[in-house]
This record gives structure tokens, C-alpha cells and sequence, in this order.
């Protein structure tokens, strides 16, 4: 009968992460992780995992998703989500959604309580309504560092593309002890882009995909590459073909950066329960649960562990 052990990843964003901004994004992945896991250890699913985590995520002004997510150009946060469910291919996302404090959530119930895949702008509005769930003020979400770089990049001689790097999508990728397979992609996308834009996040086998014959994954980094070679499920291609997470990871992101120019970072866990987190930015927050050890990084060839219940007491204390 063989059960697995739950494994959980996260990402909080790959691009360039300003010192002073380092010890919350890394507070941040390590409190999602311990969040997630705390569902699989309780015989909880992978879906409901990465969601949790994800959502741990989104209320943290750290990350460019939900509260704190960048502004376009008319000064608006737009958000996309994604889920996915490896049994049976199942899939949820919403795209350019506003007044929403949990996108990943409305992306569940569009998995679950609709026969589409995506909803977007007005439509996931009405159906978040429909739904009962609550609005929240678009102000809400906006923090004052989004606001300011929204200025910063308005002004005639900006280079939105300099503050791009600082991204901070945020995702999970998690097995559960049924061998089952999930991931969560959410985001605020790009400052400063047109109104509409959609970006990778909201797209299938772009910003996540989940497969139980293989693994799950989730992206980050410049969406517009991400969707031209689909890495996600490009990822779990390699997969297919026998690569280990973390070579299947490299070679896709090598592939993105030589074909496209394009950089990006991700997460991957097969469907045997080993993981990676991967980047080919100067950094991605992470952090990752197995066997009651979490490890945790976000510069190249970082990693810290400690075991879950020490993070877990040093945690309640507030770091």
C-alpha cells in the first residue's frame, strides 16, 4: 500500500530580490511551506496544500500577488491565478481579476464549480460575486512601495524593464501522501503593463502544471517568455524523458534563455516525491518541506535546513 511522503515547494518570485526586502520574502516562503505542509501532515491533499500556501502568500505584501501586487498603467492591481489537480488534469484559473484579496481561491472554485478552465476580467468578477465572495477594496491591495514604483516608472525617462526584476510571482508544488500531485501559480504580473495583459500565470502548462504520471511545477519569472516555449509543461516533458527535477528544471530554463532570452525560475517535485527549485535570475525565494526537514533559499547554491518542529517553534516566536 506504500504511502508516499507528502513533499511541499514554494517560490516566492525569481528576479532580483533588494536587500531590504530579503529577510521578509525569506519569512515569507518559509511561513508558506510550514503552512502547506501542516495540511499534508495532517492527511490533507496536495490541491488543498499548495492552495493554503499559496494563499499564505498572497495576504503577505512581500509578493507580487494579491495584496501587494504591482499596478498597471492606469494605476489598477489585475491579478492571474492558477490550479491544478494531477489525478485528472483538472484545472482552474482566473485572469486580470480586481478587488480580490485571494485569486487562488476564486481559481479553485473555477476548477470545481464550473465546466470552464479560465475565467477573466468581468466574467471571474460576476463569478466571484456568485460565489459570495467578498470584495475587496482595490486600495486594500495596493501597498505604498507598489504605488511608488507605479510613479517611478511613469515618469518620461523610467525603465519599467529595470524594475521588472524585482517580480515576485509566487507559487507551490506539492505531493501528498496519496501520491497525488498539485500546483498554484498567482500573481500581480508586470508593473506598468497595458491593461488585459495575461501573462503566463493564468496559462496552462506556462505558469504551473500538474500531472500525477509525472510531477507538477509551478513558473516564474518573464511571462512572455515563459509562454513562447510553455515551460511548465516543457519541464515535465524532461521529466517524461527521465531527468531528474532538477537536470528537466535546468535544461528547460537553459532552453528559455538561449532560444528566447528570457529568465526566469521554478519549482518541480515528481511524482516519486523528489523536489527542486531552480532559477537562472540572480535569485528566487524558496523554500521546501520533506521528511520534517524544511530547506530554504534565494541565492544560487543556498540552502538552509533545520527540521519543521525547530522552524515551527522559532516561527511562533516571531522569527
Amino acid at each position: 500500500f506504500g504511502r508516499m511522503k507528502p513533499v511541499i515547494v514554494v517560490h516566492g518570485g525569481a528576479g532580483r530580490i533588494f536587500k531590504e526586502r530579503e529577510e521578509g520574502s525569506r519569512a515569507g516562503v518559509v511561513k508558506a511551506a510550514l503552512r502547506g505542509y501542516g495540511v499534508l501532515r495532517q492527511g490533507g491533499s496536495a490541491l488543498d496544500a499548495v492552495e493554503e500556501a499559496v494563499r499564505s502568500m498572497e495576504d503577505d505584501p512581500h509578493f507580487n500577488a494579491g495584496c501587494g501586487s504591482v499596478l498597471n498603467e492606469k494605476g489598477e492591481v489585475e491579478m492571474d491565478a492558477i490550479i491544478m489537480d494531477g489525478k485528472n488534469l483538472n484545472s482552474g484559473a482566473v485572469s486580470a481579476v480586481k478587488c480580490i484579496a485571494n485569486p487562488i481561491k476564486l481559481a479553485r472554485l473555477v476548477m470545481e464549480k464550473t465546466k470552464h478552465m479560465l475565467l477573466t476580467d468581468r466574467g471571474a468578477h460576476l463569478f466571484a460575486q456568485g460565489m459570495g465572495i467578498p470584495e475587496t477594496p482595490g486600495e486594500k491591495l495596493i501597498t505604498e512601495r507598489s504605488l511608488e514604483r507605479w510613479k517611478k516608472n511613469l515618469e518620461p525617462d523610467s525603465n519599467p524593464e529595470e524594475f521588472q526584476k524585482d517580480l515576485g510571482t509566487v507559487g507551490a508544488v506539492a505531493i501528498d501522501s496519496e501520491g497525488n500531485v498539485a500546483c498554484a501559480t498567482s500573481t500581480g504580473g508586470l508593473s506598468n503593463k497595458l491593461i488585459g495583459r495575461v501573462g503566463d500565470t493564468a496559462c496552462i502548462g506556462s505558469g504551473g502544471y500538474a500531472d500525477n504520471r509525472s510531477g507538477a511545477t509551478s513558473t516564474t519569472g518573464h511571462g512572455e517568455s515563459i509562454m513562447k516555449v510553455v515551460l511548465a509543461r516543457l519541464i515535465l516533458y524532461h521529466m517524461e524523458q527521465g531527468m531528474s527535477p532538477e537536470v528537466a528544471a535546468d535544461t528547460a530554463l537553459d532552453y528559455m534563455k538561449t532560444r528566447v532570452g528570457g529568465l526566469g525560475g521554478v519549482i518541480v517535485v515528481n511524482s516519486s516525491g523528489e523536489w527542486a527549485a531552480r532559477f537562472s535570475t540572480k535569485q528566487m525565494s524558496w523554500a521546501a518541506v520533506k521528511d520534517d526537514q524544511l530547506h530554504c533559499g534565494i541565492y544560487a547554491g543556498e540552502r538552509h535546513t533545520k527540521s519543521v518542529d525547530e522552524a515551527l517553534a522559532s516561527e511562533s516566536e516571531g522569527f
